[in-house]
């Protein structure tokens, strides 16, 4: 299966959507969106996993390298709207507590 993915951005707040599975051999795509943001010195990003379906390790190693990375910029990276099956990967790798994981996308036209 594929991986769209798609970004949306307003300050320095950018959201990050993906759709699809994200594999090994598809979370290239989302890495390579989320280090064209950090280039741009985007503050936060929001990685918008409402439509991801399947995510393996290589998908969350993608997400905690870009995660680590904006960290060290000074910014922040959150997960939003994980489907039950990527939320149960993040609770069974205790990933949940690395990340902040919220239920929604906030609006980037009300930030």
């Amino acid at each position: 299966m594929e991986l769209n993915v798609s970004t949306a951005s307003q300050g320095g707040h950018a959201v990050v959507t993906a759709t699809g599975e994200l594999d090994l051999y598809t979370a290239p795509r989302l890495q390579a969106a989320l280090a064209g943001l950090l280039r741009d010195q985007a503050d936060r990003i929001t990685v918008d996993l409402s439509g991801v379906e399947f995510c393996d390790s290589t998908g969350m190693n993608v997400l905690l390298s870009a995660m680590k990375r904006l960290k060290e910029q000074g910014g922040a990276l959150e997960l939003a709207a994980p489907r039950p099956a990527v939320r149960r990967i993040l609770q069974v790798t205790g990933l949940d507590t690395v990340f902040t994981v919220v239920d929604a996308v906030p609006a980037l036209d009300t930030l």
